[in-house]
């Protein structure tokens, strides 16, 4: 029988310490589900033999997940504020466990990819779960919340590929998987019990065309930009996915301004806060993945490159895990920035501080403790700005659009990461110096790709600069 409050102190703190347990529970799905980023990463020079595929083949294990995300992110957005975030939630993290459970019982490729598309289902959480904060929580208490929810995103990642890289490197690899069904089922089960239902919904008709749609575009573009290096850029099928994708994107736009009940309404899309904070989540997106690519291979590159530092995994996933602690540190100070200067004011400070972050690591990348300088500068910028932009996308949204919004947000920093990924590819593959008999990426390749890194959060901070600020947003 659950305690009933004997003082008004008493029964003032019950409903803080139930937001506490829902904002803990919420963040730990949020990271549960990021840690699927990095989940693979050990194994990805092992994937063709433990997959027993070519190595192209085998990258499907990774791009099915993108490509999954991508489609899921939408839909369950809209689809959570029709019919309930939770329910939505819960479903979210039903995938990730089947497609753990799956990806854990796989020994051949195409199990792998149903795994891990299953896996990448479940991307949408993180969205939903700022919205049910929007829902259930005190003002006070919103900002803090959502900024740790938005900073889940990165500190998963970083704080996953140590954990990844010891379970690869010390047991079988299939217990990755199982470790993660395992996280995923404690997270569902938090959820079923912690979390409530919200009774912010919209109901009417989903719209499924639209859906289809969206998808058929992300798909087309996502591919083109993750596969286009290894089919070429001017080939034929790159070409033709990039021209697929624009004419379905002005199709479904068409659709999407004449239906009733739109997957995204374009309209309020098309406000200027919304509009631009999308768009500097798209460059920061871009910014933010340009560190994931660079250390890692800065501290693999063999010591006879004269400026690789020879380490294994293991020591790339310690040298990027405190990034991720920064980013979860700097969630209430981005929340309190936000309430005190306005979210405009958090993010330019977040692209400023992840600026200097990569101008850094352009002079400094010779030691270990070089690289967790910079790295942890970066994240600090990152957790500034991601706690932001779910701020500014809910002070220019009706209470009804707050979960689509906020998965249009998430679904724009995806795929300036995606973007990220494939010019920090082609740049350091056109950049390289010999090694023996193969070809490495050369130290100026790094250095140009930390500068277009610096220069995206330079790009954000000139399109946050023409976010209203905090007077406007309040006004709204």
């Amino acid at each position: 029988m659950p305690h009933a409050p004997t003082t008004i102190a008493e029964a003032e703190t019950q409903p803080a310490r139930q937001a506490n347990v829902v904002v803990a529970v919420l963040a730990f799905a949020g990271i549960v589900v990021s840690l699927m980023q990095t989940l693979v990463v050990p194994l990805i020079p092992e994937l063709p033999s433990l997959l027993h595929a070519s190595s192209s083949d085998a990258a499907w294990a990774i791009t099915a997940t993108l490509l999954a995300a991508a489609v899921a992110t939408p839909t369950m957005g809209r689809l959570g504020d029709m019919y309930g975030k939770r329910g939505m939630l819960v479903v979210s993290l039903v995938a990730l466990v089947v497609g753990s459970v799956i990806g854990a019982m796989s020994d051949s490729l195409v199990p792998m990819i149903v795994g891990r598309s299953l896996q990448g289902l479940s991307a949408g959480v993180i969205a939903l779960g700022i919205s049910i904060m929007r829902d259930e929580l005190p003002r006070e208490r919103l900002g803090s919340a959502t900024a740790l929810m938005s900073a889940s995103l990165g500190v998963g990642g970083a704080l996953g590929l140590p954990a990844a890289a010891f379970l690869a490197e010390n047991a079988d690899w299939h217990l990755l998987f199982w470790t993660a069904a395992v996280l995923g089922g404690l997270a569902l089960v938090l959820v079923l019990v912690l979390v409530p239902e919200s009774q912010v919904r919209t109901g009417g008709r989903f719209d499924a065309v639209g859906a289809v749609g969206l998808s058929a575009a992300l798909v087309c573009l996502l591919l083109a930009i993750s596969k286009g290096a290894d089919w070429g850029w001017a080939s034929g099928l790159t070409t033709g996915l990039f021209v697929a994708a624009a004419s379905v994107l002005l199709v479904w736009g068409w659709w999407e301004l004449r239906t009733s009940e739109p997957l995204v309404d374009l309209r309020t899309a098309a406000r200027r806060q919304v509009l631009l904070t999308n768009a500097a989540s798209a460059v920061f997106g871009f910014a933010m993945f340009a560190m994931t690519l660079v250390l890692p291979q800065l501290l693999q590159l063999p010591e006879a490159t004269g400026f690789g530092l020879g380490r294994g995994m293991m020591t790339v996933g310690l040298v990027m895990a405190p990034s991720g602690l920064v980013m979860m540190a700097m969630a209430p100070l981005s929340a309190r920035i936000s309430r005190t200067r306005g979210p405009k004011v958090t993010l330019m400070w977040g692209a400023v501080v992840v600026a200097c972050g990569y101008a850094l690591n352009v002079v400094l990348m010779s030691q270990i403790w070089h690289l967790v300088l910079a790295s942890c500068v970066i994240g600090a910028g990152i957790g500034l700005a991601y706690g932001a932009m779910p701020a500014l996308v809910m002070a220019a949204v009706p209470v009804s659009e707050t979960a689509a919004a906020n998965s249009l947000n998430t679904l724009m920093r995806s795929i300036g990461t995606s973007v990220s990924s494939a010019v920090a590819g082609a740049v350091l593959a056109g950049m390289t110096l010999s090694l023996g008999a193969v070809a490495v990426p050369s130290q100026d390749g790094f250095r140009v790709v930390m500068a277009l890194g610096a220069a995206a959060a330079l790009a954000a901070l000139v399109v946050a600069s023409f976010l209203p600020g905090k007077d406007s947003a309040d006004a709204h």
